[in-house]
């Protein structure tokens, strides 16, 4: 049996590929000129069984057309695709090009959402992004040596509210807080970028009292508030596991170690966590706290 594979950036498309092929399928994969690792061509030239086609990000058609002559009727999503590439450059063909203008609203949902049906009226079912990957969902608990204390508990408690309703209006999934305050939301930057703009914002209110002894409080003052960010990534309320699954890698863990973040609350079974044991090791050592509930 064959699979199709639409592959976006990051390290997602491989660790699919690689399960995909542990389960005797062969691979068709679709590259994203504009985002996939060129590392995907020297899979296939080392493993018979997967084969390369690479795409424009606007080819709905000949996305269309590779599955058919390959003989895909099952296809996946897997790896991010920038939402900001809508905005950019790239010309769709004649296909995406009608179903953008039928679409009411660009969200990630909307979007993504008429492509799988597309696809669906082509004879080629797009399943889960997760299908393969179960075992790398976030278990609920705590995942580090550390738990939240109380005041990133709080910060959870708060950021939930934000998040759940920002990610209910399909803007973005991630909200930073501090002392029960709001700092950054994701939009179409993506996670790391929200935290690393968190971080920003931080660090650029501790740099603005610089060289002014008066302007700075004494560390015991009281309405000090505490520069701690607490990061919360939620799934939409109706989450559509074919895509925009939530993911946080080794990447997010450095991002929010730059930024000053002490603690990262995700959904249980709904989140996919890459290079797990390092992504874990890494956290605890830098003292940061990671936690999964169910929503």
């Amino acid at each position: 049996m064959k699979l199709g594979l639409i592959a976006g950036n990051g390290r997602f498309p491989f660790l699919l590929l690689d399960a995909a092929r542990a389960e005797g399928l062969e691979v068709v994969v679709a590259a994203i000129k504009e985002e996939t690792d060129p590392e995907i061509d020297r899979r296939a030239e080392s493993d018979s069984g997967v084969t390369v086609h690479w795409l424009s990000l606007g080819d709905l058609s000949r996305l269309i057309e590779t599955f058919h002559a390959a003989g895909v009727a099952r296809a996946v999503m897997a790896g991010q695709v920038k939402h900001k590439q809508i905005f950019s450059s790239i010309r769709p063909d004649w296909r995406l090009a009608k179903l953008l203008l039928n679409l009411r609203t660009r969200s990630t949902d909307a979007l993504l959402g008429a492509v799988a049906k597309v696809l669906a009226d082509e004879g080629i079912e797009l399943i889960s992004s997760t299908t393969f990957l179960e075992p790398l969902l976030a278990e609920e608990g705590v995942l580090t040596k550390r738990a939240p204390d109380a005041d990133e508990c709080l910060n959870i408690e708060y950021g939930l509210s934000v998040a759940q309703a920002l990610a209910g209006f399909d803007i973005g999934q991630t909200v930073v807080v501090a002392a029960q305050a709001c700092v950054a939301v994701e939009a179409m930057e993506g996670t790391d970028a929200t935290i690393e703009r968190a971080g920003c914002l931080m660090h650029s209110l501790d740099d603005s009292g610089a060289g002014d002894a008066a302007a700075e409080p004494a560390a015991t003052d009281p309405s000090l508030l505490a520069r701690r960010l607490t990061v919360v990534k939620v799934a939409k309320p109706n989450q559509d596991m074919r895509f925009d699954v939530p993911v946080i890698g080794i990447s997010t863990v450095e991002a929010m170690i730059r930024a000053g973040a002490s603690c990262l609350s995700i959904e249980a079974t709904r989140t996919l966590l890459f290079d797990r044991d390092a992504l874990l090791k890494r956290a605890s050592g830098a003292g940061i706290a990671i936690v999964a509930a169910r929503r």
